[in-house]
């Protein structure tokens, strides 16, 4: 099983994968991010799904392995031999078992390490690629406290004519820069990573108690504030058994808490569901008998996997508002998906 458990996680890596395609694409042909950005994002988006992409594995490798002995007709001859089902069980709970301490494991220290590097990196990305779009006539926010106009725009080479600029980070004595010219300056360090605006041939103005005004040959403003991105707010998705567990014993707000609580319960139940799906993989994979057993294999694996997670996201969605007691519903696909698994072993095993 373990071959086809590691080529199990190859192919739903490049599934995943497919539907970030046209994102990554665009970041690389259209706004020029370096090759090892975007391999930085790949592995980044693969490490924070390796929780989910282990039961899905398991299921594929546990239905290819039992489809062909049942194929080979050596399910027959082993019971022939005198041993039960139960006996031809134990190796997929075996590899299940181990697959769902690595899950678990990975689900509370490592996938959320992966994912909050991802959110910091896809964030920088977002912010550059804002900035390479700022619109002619159009006056531009969400540039680190800064308002932009530019009256012309030449996107393709990155000049700007005609160019004011309000920044308002110190409320207190706010900066008003009017400039003839500019042009976007790429982190050439760190391509993709921020973005500086130089300015040419302007004034800074600067209200306080008094008025000041600066003129400059050449100004440089940066766009981003990469401490502020580092530093910000972690997601739920990011946070890790620790962090977990310190938010909840900190009161937080009944919203706050239930979605902390449905976001451990779902990490807990993602790891345990490898057993499920290895229970699963017995009973489905006895009755395949084609030609083509990869095919059938995986074809049955990815029909029990969007029909696990439709419920899975219709249960997380009503624990998250309330409709549902929150272990309840973040529980009830792998109780109803277990149950289905031990009614077809029993098939089997009759």
């Amino acid at each position: 099983m373990l071959p086809s458990f590691l080529m199990g996680v190859l192919i739903f890596v490049l599934i995943i994968l497919m539907f970030q395609v046209l994102r990554l694409t665009e970041f690389a042909l259209v706004h020029g991010v370096a090759l090892q950005t975007i391999l930085e994002i790949i592995m980044y988006i693969c490490i924070s799904m390796l929780p989910v992409l282990f039961p899905m594995s398991l299921l594929f490798a546990v239905i290819l392995t039992y489809g062909r002995l049942s194929q080979d007709s050596e399910i027959v001859a082993f019971r022939a031999s005198g041993l039960s089902m139960k006996t031809l069980v134990i190796p997929a709970m075996i590899l299940a078992l181990i697959v769902a301490v690595i899950s678990a494991q990975t689900s509370f220290e490592l996938a959320p390490w992966g994912n909050r590097q991802f959110e910091v990196l896809y964030s920088q990305l977002a912010n550059t690629k804002a900035a390479a779009n700022i619109k002619a006539g159009t006056f531009s926010e969400g540039f680190f406290d800064k308002v932009i106009y530019a009256n012309e725009v030449d996107s393709e080479n990155g000049l700007l004519k005609d160019i004011f600029i309000y920044d308002e980070k110190n409320p207190e004595s706010p900066l008003t820069i009017i400039a003839k010219s500019g042009m976007i300056v790429p982190d050439s360090e760190f391509p993709g990573h921020s973005v500086m605006l130089r300015l040419n041939q302007g004034d800074i103005h600067r209200n306080s108690e008094t008025h000041t005004k600066i003129r400059f040959e050449s100004y440089d403003i940066h766009l981003i504030d990469p401490i502020k991105l580092e530093i910000r707010e972690k997601s739920p998705q990011s946070l890790t058994l620790k962090d977990l567990t310190i938010n909840l014993a900190g009161n937080p707000d009944p919203v706050q808490k239930r979605t902390l609580e449905t976001e451990l319960s779902k990490r807990w139940a993602i790891s345990i569901l490898c057993l499920v799906f290895a229970l699963i993989g017995v009973g489905l994979g006895t009755e395949i008998n084609r030609r083509s057993q990869k095919a059938s294999g995986l074809i049955v694996s990815i029909a029990v996997i969007v029909i696990y997670w439709i419920l899975y996201i219709l249960s997380e969605g009503m624990a998250r508002n309330g409709q549902v007691p929150i272990h309840l519903a973040i529980w009830a696909p792998n109780f109803l998906f277990g149950s289905f698994a031990l009614w077809k072993l029993k098939k089997v095993w009759d």
